[in-house]
């Protein structure tokens, strides 16, 4: 009995030695360590199970499997292809693609469940997409609005890769080339608009120079006028100052004429009356006020 006993104990043990050793054995495999440029889907026996976001996550070896997920931004190289434009040049269209899976769990269950493989399936979609689009337009609007263009390509696209879970960030035109014969033809004209808009601009040039002569000829016309203008404003205004001068002058005379000389050339003028009569041997009576009168002018004195 006690053998027996020992001999199950011994079995336990090693059952228990065993399971311990597996579990050691298969701990390394239980964890996984996602990245934060990553996220995870982890399936139970083939089947969706839970997400995983970065950091340490546990799983059961065999039993369950995980699957991650890059979501940084990607580009692919779209192969240059040979498209057909509306006004039928055959154009050889070179694109790049960016993209990123969104980080959310549906948009990475759908990578992972709606599409095979997202990144090869971008490039059949942009081929097809580019040439539906760039098929509708004439070369010279699909050389010269190439930005419209990329916007176009890009909303198309990210509406169309919805369901896989991707975003496309952007979609570039890398190079579109015309056939050879076009190509010559467009940098001829190219040339000839370079060569215009040179004699434009040295046409414009000239222009500009003679339009600062003539500015300057007129001014410096309108200076020598200016000038004779103020010269002959101050000739006149010297006049007009000389004969103000003068009438006033005149005036002072006349003034002093008036008040000092009348009234002694009239005394004068009895004076060489009484004179005359005197020789004549006339006899006159003279009064006292005239004698006063004619005495004050002989004399220099002034008054009436």
């Amino acid at each position: 009995m006690n053998l027996e006993m020992l001999t199950q104990s011994l079995v336990q043990n090693s059952v228990y030695v065993a399971i311990g050793t597996i579990l050691m054995l298969l701990l390394p495999f239980s964890i996984k360590i996602i990245r934060p440029t990553h996220r995870g889907v982890i399936e139970f026996l083939g089947k969706y199970a839970r997400f995983s976001q970065p950091g340490l996550s546990l799983i059961i070896p065999i039993i369950e499997s995980i699957h991650r997920i890059d979501v940084t931004e990607s580009l692919v190289d779209v192969a240059p292809q040979d498209i057909i434009t509306k006004d039928n040049l055959n154009a050889k269209v070179d694109l790049m693609v960016y993209y990123k899976v969104r980080a959310d769990e549906e948009s990475i269950k759908k990578s992972i469940y709606n599409v095979a493989d997202f990144s090869r399936q971008i490039v059949s979609l942009a081929q097809t997409t580019a040439r539906n689009v760039i098929g509708g337009m004439e070369f010279a609007d699909v050389n010269s609005k190439r930005n419209i263009l990329n916007q176009q390509l890009t909303e198309i696209l990210d509406k169309e890769t919805d369901a896989w879970g991707v975003a496309i960030v952007r979609v570039e035109l890398k190079e579109i080339t015309p056939p050879a014969d076009v190509q010559i033809t467009m940098n001829n004209v190219i040339k000839a608009e370079n060569t215009k808009d040179a004699a434009i601009d040295f046409a414009t040039a000239k222009e500009t120079e003679a339009d600062g002569l003539r500015r300057a000829l007129i001014k410096e016309a309108e200076g020598k006028r200016q000038a004779r203008i103020l010269e002959a404003e101050g000739i006149k205004q010297s006049k007009i100052l000389i004969a103000q001068g003068d009438a006033e002058a005149i005036k002072v005379v006349n003034e002093a004429a008036e008040r000092y000389f009348k009234g002694n050339a009239q005394e004068l003028k009895r004076l060489e009356t009484v004179e005359g009569a005197m020789s004549q041997n006339s006899k006159y009576i003279i009064s006292s006020d005239l004698v006063e009168k004619v005495s004050k002018v002989l004399n220099g004195g002034g008054g009436r």
